[in-house]
């Protein structure tokens, strides 16, 4: 597996840290590892706005600077970056190639037998591009059928079978080939919707210059959206513990949404209260 791995920040760990965490033999390895001053390894595939490298390195995507902020919560502000397969986040995290995964997640069953995750991060999904205003008032599959509306997705897009799923009668959709041809059949108004990732409607809204603009994915049925979760080793649970305290302190704050604004990441992906690790391990 082709690895990039830079060095980020060599500034020692504050000072305040060593109270935050055991030094007692009982102590996680990650956990002893920030108390003997190593930095924390930060693992990530190049996934845009998730996470993904800058041209030295640098670890960019609205996940890694969420996770940052937690960190310097932490009093941690020494690590790396190791910039990897998606396929191998896993398996390079149970081989102690690096400390967590901010590669953006979802919290799956799959995937919870094998790591642990932090508390949720954010709440993601799909969403509509609508003209401006909402005209039709269109926030859910069932808002399409009842307003007669036509709507335009991509064809093999998940969207596909949760809006037939959903009842949306083939009559009612166009699938076209991709992202593109769905932002020009919204210009030319071949249809009144268009469904797709929350970020990839965000990315059209931004190109639209003020035509069109992005429903709450929120309003979608909830087996259509899911968590995600920092990925942590099933050893590393006093690290887990105290970055979770340290998250509930700052998730939703200034520093938090100042630092994932340039990504997109809104007050929609917010995980909300009711959100549960547990949950999602059981569920998705």
């Amino acid at each position: 597996m082709r690895k990039f791995l830079k060095l980020f920040a060599s500034v020692a760990v504050c000072a305040g840290l060593a109270s935050g965490f055991s030094t007692e033999s009982q102590a996680d390895g990650l956990s002893e590892r920030i108390n003997d001053g190593k930095p924390i390894r930060l693992g990530f595939a190049t996934a845009i706005p998730w996470a993904y490298p800058g041209n030295n390195g640098e670890p960019l995507g609205f996940v890694n600077a969420l996770t940052l902020v937690v960190l310097e919560e932490m009093g941690i502000t020494n690590y790396e970056t190791s910039v990897n397969e998606w396929s191998g986040l896993i398996p390079g995290l149970q081989a102690n190639r690096y400390d967590i995964i901010t590669g953006g997640m979802y919290i799956l069953k799959s995937r919870c037998e094998n790591i642990n995750f932090s508390d949720p991060i954010g709440l993601f999904g799909d969403a509509f591009l609508v003209p401006a205003g909402n005209p039709k008032n269109i926030h859910s599959y069932k808002d399409i059928i009842s307003t007669g509306s036509r709507l335009v997705t991509g064809a093999g897009f998940n969207t596909v079978e949760a809006a037939k799923k959903e009842g949306v009668p083939d009559d009612q959709m166009m699938l076209v080939a991709g992202e593109v041809e769905i932002l020009a059949a919204m210009k030319a108004g071949r249809a009144d919707a268009a469904v797709q990732t929350f970020f990839g409607a965000k990315e059209h809204v931004d190109k639209s210059d003020g035509k069109f603009e992005v429903t709450d994915p929120g309003k979608l049925p909830k087996w259509t959206q899911n968590w995600v979760g920092i990925g942590m080793r099933k050893s590393d649970t006093e690290f887990q513990k105290a970055f979770n305290t340290a998250m509930a302190k700052v998730i939703g704050g200034e520093k938090w949404m100042a630092a994932v604004a340039p990504y997109g990441y809104t007050e929609f992906q917010l995980p909300g209260p009711d959100a549960s690790t547990a949950y999602a391990c059981e569920n998705r």
